[in-house]
């Protein structure tokens, strides 16, 4: 039964072969950089000390600018990418970390750290999440609607996979290459997809050619405008888009809080560094990897996407309190365990949201329920990165390092409130359109 699971999920990915393949790249080059930018930014920040304020408050800084501008970009991002294609967008999303990591592959000193920072919070305006979003509705273009779940699950399981490749990668390679290969590998996904990735979307030809230049600035201006209140109707006029609206948020309110500060956390009260974040890190890719490629295909069609939200996110909160209350060094790698399992809140969303839009508005939906997820993102560090260092320094008003945490984790307890409240098989009517303009990879 599993196996016949697997191969009816390769199956179902083979048409996505050159979109999967240049993401893992593209990821892996990613989770590389994850567990040595903590010490790196340390080291030229606070040298000398385990615990660094000046970074935890420079990254809640730029998750709070990211999230700001995300609210508009993601949106907007889904909008052209159903308009002018995946792939042109796909192609710039995908380069623009290619820039920060080769700062510090070129120089780790205060200056570029800070250099870094700058370019970097640019490319997750970018590419933070509109990444996911424009490849999840590139394969609902492929896909049929009933075998969206599972792959998706696989999308986000080859997601898990490249971070294990990639951790382990930054487990054994010397800090010193580190940059260097991650650069490479992000210079490859880019250069396939231009070459390879076939587009699905056929676009619109130009009509106001003869314009004037104010006038196309003009109609651009209210080209987006429109389509983001079409956007806004549609998922506000559907329960369900409108209830996974809610539950993203909150989650992410909680989930985003806690990965801003986790790292500086784990160093201050533990201290880890490089070997014990990849350690960690990769169990959890290996766990999402299993639960994601088998455990959600089989489930999916015996309890839906709605119960494996539900347990996702049940999963979420003891991730969240048992960082939050953790007594000893190995407690972490307990509440890390809970990863393989609140993994699955990623494809369990994309799937509700994919089946609650029409084909012809995935980009749109994704993007702009991908906006409501990014004001929590905005709203989080505001109050993790002081709540963190507050109770980190001698100054806490009680003895529990990490009650930042614990009160994030509250917030993914009213996420699962909203969850119980959803009912996902409750559809939005497809646009007439649908039946007259199909995506032109779609299988017959």
């Amino acid at each position: 039964m599993v196996l016949k699971e697997c191969v009816r999920g390769l199956k179902e990915l083979r048409p996505l072969t050159h979109l999967l393949l240049p993401l893992c790249f593209h990821w892996i080059a990613e989770a590389m950089t994850v567990s040595v930018l903590v010490d790196v930014v340390t080291s030229a920040l606070c040298p000398g000390q385990t615990t660094c304020t000046e970074a935890i408050y420079i990254s809640g800084l730029q998750q709070t600018v990211v999230g700001i501008f995300k609210m508009v970009v993601l949106p907007l991002l889904g909008q052209l990418a159903d308009e002018y294609g995946r792939k042109p967008l796909l192609l710039i999303t995908v380069s623009t970390s290619i820039f920060p990591f080769a700062v510090l592959a070129w120089n780790q000193s205060r200056e570029s750290v800070y250099v870094y920072y700058v370019l970097r919070t640019i490319s997750f305006i970018i590419s933070q999440g509109s990444i996911f979003c424009i490849a999840v509705a590139y394969a609902a273009d492929i896909i049929e609607e009933g075998n969206r779940a599972a792959a998706f699950s696989w999308i986000t399981g080859f997601f898990s996979a490249s971070h294990v490749l990639g951790n382990l990668l930054a487990r054994f390679l010397p800090e010193k290459y580190i940059f260097v290969v991650s650069i490479v590998l992000l210079i490859f996904g880019p250069v396939y997809m231009h070459f390879l990735l076939a587009e699905t979307v056929e676009r619109v030809p130009k009509r106001d050619r003869d314009s004037t230049f104010l006038t196309k600035i003009t109609n651009v201006a209210h080209k987006r405008y429109e389509s983001m209140r079409d956007a806004a109707a549609i998922v506000f006029k559907s329960p369900t888009l409108r209830g996974i609206s809610f539950v993203l948020f909150f989650y992410e309110l909680g989930m985003s809080g806690i990965s801003s500060v986790l790292l500086f956390y784990l160093k201050a009260v533990f201290g880890f560094n490089k070997n014990q974040y990849s350690e960690i890190l990769s169990m959890v890719g290996i766990g999402a990897i299993f639960s994601q490629i088998l455990v959600l295909p089989l489930l999916n069609p015996l309890v839906g996407e709605g119960w494996i939200l539900s347990l996702a996110l049940l999963a979420s909160i003891a991730y969240g309190l048992l960082y939050g209350l953790a007594w000893a060094s190995w407690v972490p790698y307990l509440s890390a365990s809970f990863g393989a399992i609140y993994i699955l809140v990623k494809p369990a969303t994309y799937a509700i949201i994919s089946k609650g839009s029409s084909s012809m508005n995935q980009g749109k939906t994704q993007g702009f329920v991908a906006g409501v997820k990014s004001i929590a993102s905005l709203l989080s560090p505001l109050a993790m990165s002081p709540l963190t260092s507050w109770f980190l320094s001698s100054a806490a008003p009680f003895d529990c390092k990490g009650f930042s945490i614990i009160v994030a984790s509250v917030s993914m307890m009213i996420a699962l409130c909203f969850a119980c409240l959803l009912k996902p098989d409750e559809k939005l009517s497809h646009d007439p359109e649908d039946e007259i303009e199909a995506p032109l990879l779609r299988e017959s």
